[in-house]
């Protein structure tokens, strides 16, 4: 079983963050472990998928191995060298700060012969209905629409175009009809509201000139 192998030195991310992602593609088509890697929220998820990339390229160009017959067969990260930085703290004392990093290899390697048929022979069974269905599908429409379009050109003339505008005409003759009728009530619903509010504001003077009345006489 041939296998290729791409390595990323002294990635800027401890081992452990980056292991978590390699374990999610381990064992998987390198189809699958891209769209898997595409949605992974990891921060180290993009590195990844771009050595990923640069394994698969290389069975490609050099074993001559098809990508479509190729999946990941190892994935580890080891631990680089760690460098030093730091910066001060209270009382005179420094404070170390360590930036780790790592050796990422991704390991991709061509399925066995029988893993391969088996696989192709599951991906007929599935999509080989779902194309033929399609196909029938799409000839159906389009025979529909081939006949919708011949008989409209056939009834074309007898179609009654004068009398379909009489309806459009006659509907928004109507419309306008309802409209005018709800713009008159509303109009008549605000001068009864303004009657009622002159009503209102001369009981209001009435009843305050009645109280000046009555101060002026116990005076």
């Amino acid at each position: 079983m041939p296998e290729t192998t791409a390595r990323l030195r002294y990635h800027r991310a401890s081992p452990p963050k980056v292991r978590q992602v390699l374990r999610l593609i381990v064992g998987q088509d390198v189809n699958e472990a891209r769209e898997i890697l595409r949605y992974c929220e990891r921060g180290a998820a993009d590195p990844v998928m771009k050595l990923l990339d640069s394994a698969i390229a290389n069975a490609e160009h050099n074993d001559n191995v098809p990508e479509d017959e190729l999946f990941v067969a190892r994935a580890y990260a080891d631990e680089g060298p760690t460098l030093k930085r730091g910066r001060p703290r209270a009382r005179g004392r420094y404070g170390r700060i360590k930036k780790r990093t790592s050796h990422i290899t991704i390991i991709v390697a061509r399925y066995e012969d029988d893993e391969l048929e088996r696989r192709r022979t599951r991906e007929a069974a599935t999509a080989g209905p779902t194309r033929v269905s399609r196909r029938r599908r799409v000839a159906e429409s389009r025979r529909r629409a081939r006949a919708e379009a011949h008989d409209h050109d056939h009834d074309g003339e007898d179609h009654d175009h004068d009398g379909d505008l009489d309806e459009l005409a006659e509907a928004d003759e109507l419309d306008e009809a309802a409209i005018d009728e709800d713009v008159d009530e509303v109009e008549d619903d605000e001068a009864i509201d303004a009657e009622e509010e002159a009503d209102e504001v001369a009981l209001e003077a009435a009843d305050d000139s009645a109280a000046e009345d009555e101060e002026e006489e116990k005076k």
